[in-house]
């Protein structure tokens, strides 16, 4: 039976069941995506701990495969661990050099007196330095006698210098600061012209030189070289000792005395220039072992008498033998136009003859102990 000639009921019942498959059939092949291009970089997912687990640290030594640790192979330090220090930018030096000689006779038939003499120098020093600063600062103590049988002991060297120079420069490449510098300079004791003891020639703080001034220092990196030139340096002489005042010694003005050699006015104890200062320090090598100290002054003053130079030269040779033990060879020059000698009085202390200056010259050798500390 053919399909048209169904019963109605039938009919309609096929009709709606092919409407459906079309419809099924259709929506099904146009939901089918296209299909992609496959991604080729494989991303990995990190695990992110919560809890971290501490890292194990083994000991060298250890082995792994057996890792029993042993302190039977522990070795104690040999050399104590230094403390971490800040670095600084000073630098120290404390520096005492003591020399003593001595020589005694018993029944020598040669003949000779027992004699001792000693030396003693502290010398300290504290530089600083950083980029466009530079600060140094020195303090030299001297004191030597001699004392022979039959006599009391008598003073060889005696000297106490202090001097402070601050200076600036615009570049850690230059090598020229401009500096402010002053020196002081006086002596410990009494000094006599011996054998004469009852009338000293000098005293502590007479004289006692100040020096103040400003100009440029040439300081080179890496050598112990300083080259100080000041236009401009004011100079005081103080003579503290009345009595020494009073005679004028050392360029200060003498009292003002009557006919009758009686003091109306007390000699001024202090004499002031303004002058030129230049200094120079060079400390270097000569040969192995070998140093050579050279320290120069020369000042003039404006106000009295322009040209005329005050020279105190000293030059100092070091022989070193070890860490501990030195000899030293130096020489020592002073030209003071204000020092003068042959100075004649009356009696009743009027100066007749004021003298003249004369070059003051010293040399001295030694060998003894050297301690830096």
């Amino acid at each position: 039976m053919r399909f048209w000639m169904m019963p109605k009921p039938c009919l309609w019942i096929f009709r709606t069941l092919v409407l459906l498959l079309w419809g099924v059939a259709g929506y099904a092949q146009d939901s089918i995506p296209p299909q992609e291009a496959l991604d080729s970089i494989r991303v990995d997912t990190i695990v992110i701990r919560t809890i971290q687990e501490p890292v194990k640290i083994v000991p060298r030594g250890v082995s792994l495969m057996n890792p029993f640790i042993s302190f039977n192979q522990t070795k104690p330090l040999v050399k104590r661990q230094k403390r971490f220090r800040v670095p600084s930018f000073w630098e120290k030096i404390n520096e005492l050099d003591f020399q003593l000689s001595e020589v005694a006779f018993v029944n020598w038939n040669a003949g000779g007196d027992n004699a001792i003499s000693a030396l003693a120098k502290l010398e300290f020093e504290r530089n600083y330095k950083f980029r466009y600063f530079q600060w140094d600062n020195s303090l030299e103590m001297r004191f030597g006698w001699n004392a022979q049988e039959g006599r009391q002991w008598r003073k060889t060297d005696d000297a106490i210098r202090l001097s402070s120079t601050l200076g600036y420069r615009r570049d850690t490449i230059s090598s020229w600061y401009f500096s402010a510098k002053a020196n002081f300079n006086t002596q410990f004791a009494n000094g006599y012209k011996y054998p004469d003891r009852t009338t000293p020639i000098s005293a502590f703080m007479a004289p006692g030189y100040l020096f103040i001034g400003g100009g440029t220092s040439y300081i080179p990196e890496g050598k112990k070289f300083n080259l100080y030139l000041s236009p401009l340096t004011f100079k005081s002489t103080f003579v503290l000792n009345q009595d020494l005042a009073n005679q004028g010694a050392f360029g200060v003005e003498g009292a003002l005395r009557d006919a009758d050699g009686n003091i109306i006015t007390p000699g001024k104890k202090v004499y002031r220039e303004m002058g030129i200062l230049v200094t120079h320090k060079w400390e270097f090598p000569v040969a192995k072992n070998v140093m050579l100290d050279h320290k120069l002054g020369l000042y003039t003053d404006y106000l009295n008498n322009f040209g005329n130079i005050d020279i105190d030269w000293q030059v100092t040779a070091t022989f070193k033998v070890n860490d501990f033990i030195s000899a030293t060879l130096l020489a020592h020059l002073i030209y003071d136009d204000d020092i003068k000698f042959d100075t004649v009085e009356d009696d009743n202390g009027t100066v007749i003859d004021p003298g003249v200056p004369r070059i003051q010259f010293r040399q001295q050798l030694g060998i003894g102990v050297n301690y830096k500390f």
